[in-house]
C-alpha cells in the first residue's frame, strides 16, 4: 500500500514513517520542514518527500496513493494563537481542501490527525466521542470544524477517519517541549523544580506518540466498515490526570526535585477528562505500549543522556512558538509562514 504521510517530519511524523516502513508500506512524505534546524538527537528516516506547504497542494501530489494521513499544522495552542487567521488557513480550510482533492484523486481513506483538544472546557466528567465539542483556543476550534466539514465527504468510495489524540508526550527527533510531561520532565531535569504554571487541577489525558503512530496504523489496517467517518479518542482511560498528579509522577521519576506552582497560576480552562475505550474495542490490534511512569523514565533517560540545559529546551531551538518568531525575525519567513522564495533550502 502506498501512502502520503503529511507532516512527516514533526513531531510524531517522525516516529510514525519508521513504524509504516516496518509493516511494508510504501511511504511518500510532505511537509514544508519549518523546523529542519530543530532536529534533537539522532537523526531522521529518509523517505521520498515533497517539501511543500499543505496549503500548496495540487491533485497531481496526490496520483497513485491508497491512503492519506494528515498529520501536517500548526501543532500548539501558543502558536494557533500568534495568527489564529494562519491556524484556519492551515489547519482547517488546507485541511478540508486536501480531502477533497484526496477524493477527486480516487483516494479511498483519509485519517485526520485531530485532538482531545476539541473538548477544551469539558471539566472532570468522562466524555466520549458522542459528548459536545467545547474547544476555547483557535487550535481546538480548527480540528472540530475540519471533522465537521471533512465527515460530510465521506460516501460510498471516501472513508475519512478522525483520531482524536490526546496530549503527546515521548522523545523524538523533533522533540516538543510544550507538552505537559515532556516539559515538566524538563524542568525536572534541568532545575531540580517541577515548575506548574497553572494550579494544577486542570484535567488531561496524555498518549505516547508511538502510541499515537499505533493508532494511525490499526486504522489504516482496518475492514473500512470498522473505520468509515468515524471518531476515536486516542489513549488510554488510565493516563487521564489532574496536571499535578503528572507532577508527581515526574517527582517520583527524576531524583532531587521538587514541585513548585507559578505564582501567578490559575486553573485553566482546558479541561477534559477523556473515556478511550472506543478504540480499543472496535479496533483490539491497536495495543498501547506505553504509560506515563514509562514515558517519564525515557524522557528522563535521554535528557539525562545528552545533558540537556534549561537554555536549550526554554530556547528557540526546540520551542515551537519561539522557533518560528526567531525566523520571522531573520525574515525566513513571511508573515503568511510560508518560506521567503529568496531563502535557499540548503542554507537551512
Amino acid at each position: 500500500m502506498r501512502v502520503l504521510l503529511t507532516g512527516h517530519k514533526g513531531y510524531i511524523g517522525t516516529i510514525l514513517v519508521p513504524l509504516l516502513l516496518e509493516k511494508g508500506y510504501e511511504v511518500v512524505g510532505l511537509d514544508s520542514d519549518l523546523y529542519r534546524q530543530s532536529t534533537f538527537g539522532e537523526g531522521i528516516v529518509e523517505i521520498p518527500e515533497l517539501i511543500k506547504d499543505v496549503r500548496d497542494v495540487e491533485i497531481s501530489d496526490l496520483e497513485g496513493f491508497d491512503a492519506v494521513l494528515h498529520l501536517a499544522g500548526l501543532s500548539n495552542d501558543p502558536l494557533g494563537n500568534l495568527n489564529p487567521n494562519l491556524t484556519y488557513d492551515i489547519n482547517h480550510l488546507a485541511s478540508v481542501h486536501l480531502a477533497k482533492l484526496s477524493k477527486q484523486a480516487g483516494i479511498p481513506r483519509y485519517i485526520f490527525s485531530s485532538s482531545c483538544s476539541n473538548y477544551g472546557a469539558g471539566g472532570s466528567d468522562w466524555l466520549t466521542e458522542e459528548s459536545a465539542f467545547n474547544p476555547v483556543t483557535p487550535y481546538g476550534r480548527s480540528k472540530v470544524l475540519v471533522e465537521q466539514d471533512v465527515s460530510q465527504l465521506a460516501d460510498d468510495n471516501f472513508s475519512p477517519t478522525f483520531l482524536r489524540n490526546a496530549t503527546a508526550y515521548g522523545v523524538s527527533p523533533r522533540l516538543r517541549f510544550d507538552l505537559v510531561l515532556n516539559n515538566l520532565v524538563a524542568w525536572a531535569y534541568t532545575t531540580g523544580k517541577v515548575f506548574i504554571k497553572s494550579d494544577g487541577t486542570p484535567w488531561r489525558p496524555i498518549v505516547h506518540i508511538e502510541d499515537i503512530s499505533r493508532a494511525f496504523i490499526a486504522v489504516l489496517e482496518a475492514p473500512r466498515e470498522k473505520i468509515h467517518n468515524e471518531a476515536f479518542n486516542v489513549g488510554r482511560n488510565e493516563d487521564n490526570y489532574q496536571i499535578r498528579d503528572i507532577a508527581n509522577i515526574v517527582k517520583e521519576t527524576v531524583p532531587n526535585c521538587e514541585i513548585e506552582y507559578a505564582a501567578d497560576g490559575g486553573p485553566d480552562t482546558r479541561c477534559y477528562r477523556v473515556d478511550c475505550s472506543k478504540i480499543l474495542r472496535v479496533l483490539p490490534e491497536f495495543q498501547p505500549q506505553w504509560n506515563t511512569r514509562k514515558g517519564a523514565v525515557e524522557l528522563y533517560n535521554t535528557y539525562k543522556k545528552i545533558g540537556l540545559t534549561l537554555e536549550e529546551f526554554e530556547g528557540p531551538k526546540y520551542q515551537r512558538i519561539a522557533h518560528i518568531k526567531k525566523l520571522l525575525a531573520e525574515e525566513r519567513l513571511n508573515e503568511n509562514l510560508r518560506w521567503k522564495t529568496n531563502v535557499a533550502a540548503s542554507a537551512l
